[in-house]
């Protein structure tokens, strides 16, 4: 048996091939109760049960030419056209249809138009119409709107590709039921489908939650739990957990497994006649989890040289610390601290800048200078041990002679010793200036010339303008 697929279908039927061989997504022609028809192979050459197989069983004509395939490629562009010509001829007669699409049968005798209308639709004039254009045998078909999607397509809302245009084979019944069984707001905006009909995917899981709700308790349930007596609040059937509000306490409800508790009464009612269990079920315990053993990488195929049993953790050394805190001093030396170039001190003796961080270095050490001797190298004083007055000064004088060392002020060599007291200042006179002459002050002023007042401290008022 070979396999076929026909275009805009999911459903595979099943041909003989009468001893040809065809390989999967090859184009064959075969034989149908509407004539040739133009498919594509989707498996290959097998054996089938016969439960699967529909008598009678059609025959494999011959594998796809190139022929074949231009002719295939003709029907298309007709249909193209024909769909055009179909919907001219709809607004012209005004009829309430929608053209969803049109197909052709490979020999060209047949086209097929497939629409979607709310009522019944006369459209005997119109079959009329296209007969009489495309001379050929015309078909036209209502179809309802999860066809109308199938033959579309689109994305859905969860984001893929509508299941019944990729592998449904058949519509199944879907019910509002199976949306509360599963818990679902029944908001139609949520629980359907762009068809406009409930999602086919509610009927994937029903039956899982179908044998989840038989082991769960149903809401407002009274059952035993290992604290005592109450009620079923709600129910989590993916978790197969329940929540209890308990008899005579006012606590938020408690979580059970459905194994915890026991049912004394399914669903609404009263307790009259309930016996009452005098001990109660035993809470749920974890099983022991294992313990990790030591494992192998499975890429190599080592052995461990030491058993996982004698394995032992390594223990830290005993002069870590001690090395830790050399190597922090090391660290420090380099940054330049205090003592050391470019740190603070610099240039200042052992008492003034303080001491050095970095130990001495050893003689066998070597050292940048070359071949010198150590011993000549020990003679030289050390830095700190100069007098900052018999320092040269940096700095050279314009005739290229050094300057003299900056003497420094009494005030820094005794920095301890009181300041003399600033004598006060004598007062001035009012009105007094440094001529020693008294003349009378002006007044100042904001604004420009007329703001002055007559006969005051600023001065007499500008004389009147004359008349000529």
């Amino acid at each position: 048996m070979i396999g076929v697929r026909f275009r805009g279908g999911c459903k595979e039927y099943y041909f003989d091939p009468h001893g040809i061989t065809v390989e999967p997504n090859q184009f064959v022609i075969v034989e149908t109760a509407q004539g040739l028809e133009y498919a594509q192979c989707v498996s290959g050459n097998h054996e089938v049960e016969d439960d699967s197989v529909v008598q009678p069983l059609r025959p494999l004509v011959r594998v796809a030419t190139e022929n074949d395939d231009r002719t295939y490629a003709y029907n298309k562009t007709r249909e193209k056209n024909a769909f055009e010509v179909c919907q001219k001829k709809i607004a012209e007669r005004g009829l309430d249809m929608k053209l969803v699409r049109v197909e052709s049968n490979f020999d060209g005798s047949k086209i097929i138009f497939f629409f979607t209308s709310d009522g019944r639709v006369d459209f005997r004039e119109l079959v009329r119409d296209l007969a009489g254009v495309f001379r050929a045998r015309i078909e036209l078909r209502q179809i309802g709107v999860r066809d109308e999607a199938k033959m579309l397509g689109g994305l859905g809302i969860c984001g893929r590709p509508f299941c019944c245009s990729q592998f449904l084979d058949d519509f199944v019944p879907v019910s509002i039921k199976m949306a509360k069984t599963q818990n679902l707001s029944l908001n139609p905006t949520k629980i359907s489908g762009t068809c406009g009909r409930l999602m086919c995917c509610l009927k994937y899981e029903q039956n899982a939650y179908e044998d989840a709700v038989r082991r769960c308790p149903k809401q407002d349930s009274f059952v035993a739990t290992p604290d005592g007596l109450g009620n079923v609040s709600s129910v989590d059937i993916l978790r197969e957990q329940v929540l209890v509000r308990l008899d005579g306490q006012n606590e938020s409800p408690k979580r059970y497994r459905t194994c915890e508790i026991h049912v004394l009464r399914n669903g609404k009612g009263s307790r009259d006649g309930i016996e009452i269990p005098v001990t109660l079920p035993e809470r749920y315990q974890e099983p022991p989890e294992d313990e990790p053993q030591l494992t192998l990488n499975f890429f190599s195929s080592a052995k461990p040289i030491v058993p996982p049993e004698q394995w032992t953790a390594p223990v830290a050394k005993a002069d870590a610390p001690a090395a830790d805190e050399e190597e922090t001093e090391k660290r420090r030396s380099r940054r330049g601290g205090r003592g050391h170039r470019g740190g603070r001190g610099r240039g200042k003796g052992s008492g003034e800048g303080g001491e050095k961080s970095a130990a001495p270095k050893s003689e066998n050490t070597p050292q940048k200078g070359g071949d010198k001797p150590a011993e000549k190298r020990s003679q030289r004083p050390a830095r700190g041990d100069k007098p900052s007055s018999e320092r040269p000064p940096r700095n050279p004088d314009k005739n290229g002679e050094r300057r003299a060392p900056r003497q420094s002020k009494p005030n820094s060599e005794t920095p301890d010793a009181p300041k003399a007291p600033r004598p006060p200042r004598p007062p001035k006179a009012e009105g007094a200036i440094e001529g020693g002459e008294n003349k009378p002050r002006r007044r100042s002023h904001r604004g420009g010339r007329g703001r002055r007042r007559s006969g005051g401290q600023g001065g007499e008022s500008p004389a009147p303008k004359s008349e000529a």
